[in-house]
């Protein structure tokens, strides 16, 4: 069994890797969702074709902003192999979250230090490496077929129009309020293009998820007085998660300068809190996107924990 200290190691080796690409580009108010190299979409295995979730979308969004890595595919040294590709000598790993069920006798010694509970059952967080295709010898990622900007767009105004929140157009600020349930967005032609608006729209969508009647988000009694900094984290990453679910690239945001040393503040102080963070905007989106359809309610995943 894992030592308590290795345990901690990957959330401190995570939140490290994520608060250095916030750091990179905190003095241009981009955060690594923002990477200015890549194509923006959801980090995939190579394999398997799945898309990762929670804080592995954070985890490896800052590892290809720090190293500006152009694709968005991954995998393990192993699943490059099995495909016939070897990792290029001397290329450095990046951290991938997998979340393993304790066994009961590990259950029983009362360690809970680096674990999480969901409907009964303990999980632990546990660091695998990761290889980007620009590390990989010799390989071309196949060519993604881009949509058109106008079917972007046109997506996106149905996502939100079909989640049913009360929007009101006017004024200069963008904002939710609780209290009358409603979010408050400035007139579309005042922002400066459409992607612009639909980003801030899911920033705002994201608070919206927190009332009662939803999600009933309540961070006080997990960030006590940083609670207001880490629902704004929980916004800011909901709406670069529903920007890649929309192949909308988020724009870096003046008013994160607001916000990023209060971020950081949080992260270095805890080093779980972008494992909560991370889920808590997962939940968000996930929620938004079950309101596009009818479908059962969500169950309770691994990617849902609060830690």
């Amino acid at each position: 069994m894992a030592s308590k200290s290795e345990r901690l190691d990957v959330y401190e080796r995570v939140t490290n890797q994520i608060v250095e690409a916030i750091e990179a580009g905190a003095e241009k108010w981009e955060m690594p969702w923002h990477s200015p190299e890549a194509s923006f979409q959801y980090p995939t295995n190579v394999l398997t074709g799945k898309q990762y979730r929670g804080v592995n979308v954070l985890a490896l969004w800052a590892s290809s902003y720090v190293s500006g890595y152009p694709d968005a595919l991954w995998g393990t040294f192993k699943q490059w192999a099995e495909l016939g590709h070897s990792v290029r000598k001397g290329e450095k790993s990046s951290i991938g979250v997998f979340w393993k069920t304790l066994e009961a006798n590990e259950q029983s010694e009362g360690d809970s230090e680096g674990e999480a509970t969901t409907c009964g059952t303990r999980w632990i967080a546990r660091a695998f490496p990761l290889f980007n295709a620009a590390q990989i010898e010799g390989y071309e990622a196949p060519v993604r077929p881009e949509t058109p900007h106008a079917e972007r767009i046109e997506r996106a105004e149905q996502f939100f129009q079909s989640l049913g929140a009360d929007i009101r157009h006017g004024g200069g600020r963008a904002f939710y309020q609780p209290s009358g349930d409603l979010i408050q967005m400035p007139p579309f032609e005042v922002f400066r293009d459409p992607i612009s608006y639909y980003s801030t729209l899911g920033h705002e969508s994201t608070h919206w998820t927190a009332h009662p009647s939803r999600l009933d988000r309540d961070l006080k009694g997990r960030f006590g007085s940083e609670a207001y900094a880490a629902e704004e984290l929980i916004a800011e990453l909901g709406a670069a998660f529903l920007a890649a679910d929309l192949e909308l690239a988020p724009d870096p945001r003046p008013e994160n300068a607001a916000y990023i040393q209060s971020w950081l503040k949080v992260l270095k102080e805890d080093k779980r809190a972008i494992f909560t963070a991370s889920s808590h905007a997962q939940r968000a989106v996930d929620f938004l996107h079950d309101l596009q359809k009818p479908s059962p309610a969500l169950m309770p995943t691994a990617q849902g924990l609060t830690l």
